[in-house]
């Protein structure tokens, strides 16, 4: 197991996560969960510390997470389709409910900020 200890660098980062990856869908009130439980805020503090995303609209936080996670464009068509990723990326499309849940739950991206209206190109 990793230790907890406070996330400084991207490698803490990334170690934290792997770690919060083996431990998904560990139960409430168990070890396992607690540790995850407190994982999970340490990462969200860490990455909101290094990749605030409170001022970007919902295209911007996508390509922020795809430049800060190693992330691609097939990775966004894989969760929402070619087409619709290429049309998000553009500004041709608004991001649909649906897309933002699938977003938000593999990318750990902050539903809010999905959520906020945006400029469309056109």
């Amino acid at each position: 197991m990793v230790d907890i200890r406070p996330i400084k660098t991207d490698q803490d980062h990334r170690a934290a996560v792997e770690e919060i990856e083996r431990l998904w869908g560990a139960a409430e009130g168990t070890r396992e969960g607690d540790r995850l439980d407190i994982l999970a805020t340490l990462v969200d503090a860490y990455e909101e510390r290094r990749w605030p995303t409170t001022d970007l609209d919902p295209v911007e936080a996508i390509e922020a997470a795809m430049a800060h996670g190693g992330r691609t464009r097939a990775d966004l068509a894989a969760l929402i389709g070619q087409s619709r990723a290429t049309e998000i990326l553009q500004r041709r499309r608004p991001l649909t409910l649906p897309m933002i849940r699938k977003i938000a739950a593999a990318w750990h991206l902050p539903e809010q900020v999905l959520v906020k209206e945006y400029r469309l190109a056109g």
